[in-house]
């Protein structure tokens, strides 16, 4: 089966896509383009996995960039191949050649271009990171390399949907507690619980970063088990583990 990418023409010329889970060597749980180490999958498989992803990007794979993600606001600046991953949940380069890549099961994949610039860049925005300042680190850390902030593109790929993401009453006083405006990102589920729009925080936290132009490409991974892994739906199915997506940008 061949790779699926999803792409958007908001970051066109340059080289980018959402992989989803079609195209891979693993088999399963993780069956599919499972791109993550960190998971229980054999790690010759995620091997095979990342060098097809890296071979689509056009780059050799110690060229296939990542970060050790720990829902955390900070950014590291990319200079070359390496296959260290410091704990860090945001990448930014402008370096011809690399490729920028961010794992999600869920969580927010958002890739950032400044194509005039040469600056490119890639966050994982889970609600901790988004809320934390991910997104705005990674746009201040792109203008530290030449960028503009209003020249900045950004694109949130597959994600998990308002639908499908509910949460309790402590979560949504965390919202508020940084800023009483949040509560428009919530919706009133059964009981107490809220369902929160992780998307359209996310789009929100872009805009105020000041980015030009923010977007969600609407595909909800919880939904769409056939073309995404999703941490939830594994853990409301009681599967022992799941694959992680892919998700990259190179100049």
């Amino acid at each position: 089966m061949t790779l699926e990418i999803l792409t958007t023409d908001s970051l066109a010329p340059l080289r980018h896509g959402f992989f989803t889970r079609k195209g891979g060597a693993s088999s399963g749980v993780f069956a599919g383009l499972n791109c993550g180490h960190g998971s229980s999958d054999q790690s010759e498989i995620v091997k095979i996995n990342r060098t097809r992803v890296a071979e689509a990007m056009g780059v050799a794979p110690d060229c296939l960039l990542g970060v050790h993600q720990v829902h955390s606001a900070d950014v590291v600046t990319a200079t070359g191949a390496t296959e260290d991953k410091p704990r860090a949940d945001a990448l930014v380069t402008n370096t011809p050649g690399l490729a920028l890549s961010i794992l999600t099961a869920d969580c927010q994949p958002v890739l950032f271009a400044d194509p005039d610039a040469g600056v490119i860049g890639a966050a994982h925005a889970g609600w901790r990171g988004a809320l934390d300042g991910v997104l705005q680190a990674t746009v201040d850390a792109m203008v530290n390399l030449g960028a503009t902030a209003n020249n900045i593109t950004a694109v949130i790929g597959p994600s998990i949907s308002q639908r499908a993401y509910e949460v309790g009453p402590e979560f949504f006083e965390d919202f508020l507690a940084e800023d009483p405006d949040y509560a428009r990102y919530f919706a009133q589920g059964e009981a107490d619980r809220m369902q929160f729009d992780l998307p359209g925080f996310g789009l929100n936290r872009l805009r105020a970063a000041g980015v030009g132009h923010a977007e969600w490409t609407r595909h909800c991974t919880y939904s769409d088990p056939d073309r995404f892994y999703s941490y939830r739906r594994t853990t409301h199915a009681k599967e022992a583990d799941y694959g992680r997506l892919i998700a990259c940008i190179t100049l």
